[in-house]
């Protein structure tokens, strides 16, 4: 499925600035933030504002398309895989990866007394082993 179809499906008017946008946010299976998205898009759609890009994260993770986490310390980043699954954080280059679902065993969520908990992720952070 191409943007513009997942743009319309989402009811979201598909405009140049939001197609490069959910192009390359939705293609990849990076971890970008949205400074990252605006220096990537700015080279297909070189009018396009911070601003702009900024509106269309929020647009596009209020839309279910995207989720908007904190992986990082004070670095909100985008996540286009909206199946489940947890993060690795490298620490010595910052950067993200996805772990499978079903990688890691998580026992009880579902006794923590008074609370209905409605999502689960964990956030692994090391580095990679040398060989």
């Amino acid at each position: 499925m191409n943007a513009i179809e997942v743009l319309a499906q989402a009811g979201i008017r598909p405009t140049p600035q939001r197609l490069a946008v959910a192009e390359f946010v939705l293609a990849g299976r990076t971890h970008p933030t949205a400074d990252e998205v605006f220096a990537a898009v700015q080279h297909t759609c070189p009018t396009i504002s911070r601003a702009t890009v900024y509106n269309t994260l929020r647009l596009l993770v209020n839309k279910g398309l995207l989720r908007e986490q904190v992986l990082r310390e004070g670095v909100t980043v985008f996540d286009a895989e909206r199946t489940a699954h947890h993060h690795f954080v490298d620490e010595e280059t910052g950067q993200i990866h996805d772990v499978p679902w079903e990688a890691l065993k998580v026992y009880g969520a579902d006794q923590l007394g008074g609370f209905e908990v409605h999502d689960l992720q964990v956030v692994l952070r090391g580095r990679r082993r040398r060989a």
